[in-house]
């Protein structure tokens, strides 16, 4: 019982760092015989089986050896690591002191020998790898007896995951994996199917030679036109089911091939797909096949960066699914992956996916099926969505038309009346509006008095978000006005005073100083001339504001070509300085007004104009004031970079506001807005600048082209930052800031935040703010409860300057923010503060969901392995491929009715704040929705747009 009493006091311990370092005593029962040990069950193979063999061995010999066992220990299983005979001192029996030792370690080495024989099976394959480096006779001997053994170990488990997957494809979360691996379209009828094979035969008659199309061709025959490396090697998998080589197909061949491709059945498209891999057709995908097939889905998908780390992923999913490692992966394993996906996808944190726990705040109405509900619906939310502009345009249109009524009646019941007749009083009532939009249309371009409008109570009445739209509403009337006014005068009232009789115009003979003017002499006056100059420019200034001009959208040849764009625009709009000065002019020396008391143009314009020139002096004199310091300049992909500037004393802004920019190294005139993305308690300031014209070339250019300037190429990293030599560096004036509904988003209990492209630079620094006020929260909880268990005075005296500057808690609890872009690189632009929100979000406030829509949409043949290899890789390292966040990337473009039922449910009786920034084009479909969502349930959602 030598060998006994050892196994109780030896511990057995770990042999590897990857395995547990536990260790305990094994205490075998005194009166256990061997028999009924081993007749308890697989249970205890290679636990209490260890001392059975171990005891057997002492039997058989004539010394009691002692060896050294050592195992690893698993969570499931024990693990022999090394057997080895102990070092001994003395030696018994009846030999020499050299000859004892020798016999003990031989007798010991056979021992050693013999367990690892018994227990070859449990042998890590690290300890496999090690012994077979140098291995010995003992080695080569058990070696076929394992390899059986292993064999029939994973045929075992092979078959097991089989049944398995069995039974995961009949569950209902498998079925939205089952509707994918489309290759033609999401239509499951017949009438679809041969509609669109209609389009391929007419396709095919345009693309093929003598009856015959090319291999090349393929792509465009089916409709893959972007995606032909893609169509390549779906016609090889499916010519190689064939038992073909050919590069040509005829339209029967095509027609068979269509057939199989539009089969709606799971089965037939995840053999295409296989077969896609399985390139020598032996119906098994090794890892090179694997990764042939990534980089063939990437290519399709636009994704660089994916192609370059294919071996990487094709790694991963054959470590995945073919854990044995017997080197290839069979078709049913394939499916097992395409069927988990979403079990991956549940690793992944909640800031990447929507919670579900649905509630019944969808159905707390009834659908609107009746015209009477339906109308009644239309006009609530007509109302609600645009009570605040109705009631202003209503008034602004009651004003002028009670103007223009008040002039003509004026001019009704006066003797020019029967001169001119209706003409004059038309020209007259014209002008009088004119006088009030000439005024009216300066004040929506005050932008700091509306900034400081927006943080009054009249916001509540005002819709301070659409004063561009109103300003332009204004110069509509005031094009308008002008047709009217100068119209009647040239085209009406001038002939007729011309042409009047003498009787008629002795009636205002002494308004003209009793003198019959001619045409001549009415247009070359004081007021002809500034009437014609003011229309002249007007137009000019109207003409360079349409879309067409400002966006750059016509395209004129060289010299025009300097009349389309931002510039143009903006300098033309200068002009309108001299328009006031000419408007005033012009309304001093009037025809038929002689009291300084009647001429009311000055009335009207002075106070508009007055405020005007503040805001611009006042714009002028900060911006002086606000001189930034470039701390660093980081080129991004996708045409962006960012600049990070010191915060000037003073500057004070709230998330979701812009800064306007000026770089008098390129001109001291221009003036371009950008939206602020550090957060307002950040020590620094930053935005993001997307290359699109000829001033952000120039400002990327004079910032990265010297070589003393602060270029860092790569990411942003919102944390690393420090001072630059400033030597060569241009100087950035900073005018602002200024409002923006995005600064309005502490006032809703949720927040749904969308951005198209570089349109999320206004949400990160809601996102930052959010984080930073949710960090000081949970300071001050710390700071209270560590305060709490402290009785000394140093606690309570910290504890009350924690209370005493703790900020009022915000309403809004939750955010969402969906980001749509169609660039993998643009994901690099918010990396920092998108890992920032993973770390440091403990409360699960923030959840931020990105959309690539140049990836085919999740059930795609062309994204399937993307997707597939995108869930692994979220599941066993939780970070998304394409972002290199843990933010997970969906494909495509969000189902937006889907995106506002989730949150209508998840937040009932909560007002949701939805903010967008963007192109107008969605701007509508978020508008309707948020309408929709409101009426049907119990949630309210107010929706904002900002447009770039």
């Amino acid at each position: 019982m030598q060998l006994k009493q050892f196994l109780r006091s030896s511990s057995f311990g770990s042999c590897s760092s990857k395995r547990s370092t536990y260790s305990r005593n094994f205490d075998l029962p005194e009166d256990t015989p061997a028999t009924e040990i081993l007749d308890t069950g697989p249970e205890y193979v290679g636990g209490a089986m260890l001392p059975i063999f171990l005891n057997d061995l002492r039997q058989n010999s004539d010394l009691q050896d002692l060896v050294e066992v050592t195992l690893e220990l698993d969570d499931n299983s024990i693990v022999l690591c090394s057997v080895a005979p102990t070092p001994t001192h003395n030696a018994e029996g009846n030999g020499s002191e050299e000859e004892a030792p020798n016999g003990f370690l031989a007798r010991s080495a056979s021992a050693a020998s013999k367990l690892r024989r018994k227990f070859s099976w449990i042998r890590s394959p690290s300890v496999r790898s090690r012994t077979s480096a140098a291995p010995s006779e003992d080695d080569h001997f058990q070696f076929h007896n394992h390899n059986s053994n292993h064999n029939n170990t994973t045929n075992t488990a092979r078959e097991e995951m089989k049944s398995k997957l069995k039974l995961v494809r009949s569950k209902s979360t498998a079925q939205r994996a089952l509707g994918g691996l489309r290759f033609i379209s999401k239509t499951t009828g017949e009438s679809d199917t041969n509609v669109q094979w209609k389009k391929v035969e007419a396709r095919f008659d345009a693309l093929a030679k003598d009856g015959l199309l090319a291999r090349e061709d393929f792509g465009d025959c089916i409709g893959m036109t972007d995606s032909k490396e893609f169509a390549v090697g779906v016609f090889d998998a499916l010519v190689r089911r064939r038992r073909q080589k050919t590069a040509k197909i005829t339209k029967s061949e095509l027609h068979e091939f269509w057939l199989q491709i539009s089969d709606q059945s799971f089965d037939a498209r995840l053999q295409i797909f296989f077969d896609m891999a399985d390139r020598n057709g032996d119906g098994k995908i090794t890892r090179d096949e694997v990764q042939e097939l990534i980089m063939l889905s990437a290519s399709a998908n636009k994704l660089s960066k994916l192609k370059e780390r294919a071996a990487e992923y094709a790694s991963l999913i054959m470590e995945e699914l073919d854990p044995d490692d017997l080197g290839y992966i069979e078709l049913w394993q394939l499916e097992t992956l395409l069927l988990q996906r979403d079990n991956y996808m549940n690793y992944s944190r909640p800031l990447s996916t929507t919670s579900v726990g649905w509630s019944q705040n969808l159905g707390t109405r009834s659908k609107t099926r009746n015209l009477v509900k339906r109308a009644s619906y239309g006009l609530k939310c007509l109302v609600l969505d645009n009570w605040q502009r109705g009631w202003i345009l209503l008034l602004w249109v009651m004003i002028m038309a009670g103007l223009f009524t008040w002039k003509f009646l004026q001019y009704r019941r006066r003797a020019a009346f029967q001169v001119m007749g209706y003409c004059l009083t038309t020209a007259k009532g014209a002008a009088e509006t004119l006088k009030l939009n000439m005024a009216l249309v300066l004040l929506p371009v005050c932008r700091n008095i509306l900034t400081w409008l927006r943080s009054t109570r009249a916001k509540l009445l005002v819709p301070f978000d659409d004063n561009i739209n109103f300003h332009k509403i204004i110069a509509y009337a005031i094009a308008i006005g002008i047709l009217l006014h100068a119209g009647n005068h040239l085209a009406c009232d001038f002939p007729r005073l011309i042409n009047s009789s003498p009787e008629k115009f002795a009636l205002i003979a002494s308004d003209f100083d009793n003198v019959k003017p001619t045409f001549k002499s009415l247009l070359t006056g004081i007021e002809g001339i500034t009437g014609i100059a003011m229309v002249i420019l007007m137009a000019i200034v109207f003409t360079l504001a349409t879309r067409g001009f400002r966006r750059n959208v016509l395209k004129l040849p060289p010299p025009f070509n300097r009349l389309t764009g931002f510039n143009a625009f903006w300098y033309s709009h200068h002009l309108l300085a001299v328009v006031y000065v000419l408007l005033i002019v012009h309304g001093t020396f009037l025809f038929l007004v002689h009291q300084w008391w009647q001429k009311t143009t000055w009335m009207y314009i002075s106070m508009p104009l007055l405020l005007y020139i503040a805001e611009r002096s006042l714009r002028t004199c900060r911006s002086e004031h606000y001189t930034a310091k470039i701390l660093k300049v980081s080129v991004l992909p996708g045409d962006v970079f960012s600049l990070t500037m010191s915060k000037p004393n003073g500057f004070k802004y709230k998330s979701g506001q812009y800064i306007f920019l000026q770089c008098p190294t390129i001109s001291s005139f221009e003036w371009h807005p950008f939206s602020i993305t550090s957060a307002p308690g950040d020590d620094y300031l930053s935005v993001h600048i997307r290359i699109v014209g000829d001033w952000t070339n120039e400002l990327k250019r004079v910032l990265t082209e010297d070589d003393s300037s602060a270029c860092e190429i790569g990411r942003a990293k919102f944390k690393e930052r420090g001072n630059v030599d400033q030597r060569g560096l241009p100087r950035l004036l900073v005018d602002g800031p200024y409002g923006a509904a995005a600064q309005d988003y502490q006032n809703y209990d949720v927040l749904l935040l969308v951005g198209l492209g570089i349109g999320a630079t206004p949400f990160i620094s809601i996102l930052k703010d959010l984080l930073n006020n949710s960090r000081s929260e949970e300071q001050l909880d710390s700071n209270t409860e560590t305060s709490a268990s402290d009785d000394s005075w140093t606690s309570y005296a910290s504890s009350s300057a924690a209370s005493s500057g703790k900020k009022k808690s915000i309403r809004t609890k939750s955010a969402h923010f969906y980001w749509v872009t169609r660039e993998p690189g643009s994901f690099e632009w918010f990396k920092g503060v998108m890992n920032e929100v993973a770390e440091m979000d403990h409360k699960g406030l923030i959840e931020m969901h990105n959309y690539l829509t140049s990836v085919y949409e999740e059930g795609d043949a062309r994204s399937t392995l993307i997707t597939m290899v995108q869930a692994l890789n979220h599941a066993k390292h939780g970070v998304d491929i394409l972002s290199g966040t843990r933010v997970r990337t969906h494909f495509a473009r969000p189902k937006w009715k889907e995106v506002f039922s989730k949150i209508a449910s998840k937040h009932p009786y909560s007002t949701v704040g939805v903010f967008y920034c963007g192109l107008p084009a969605l701007a509508k479909e978020l508008k309707k929705l948020s309408q929709e969502l409101t009426y049907k349930t119990s949630t309210r959602f107010d929706f904002h747009k900002e447009y770039f």
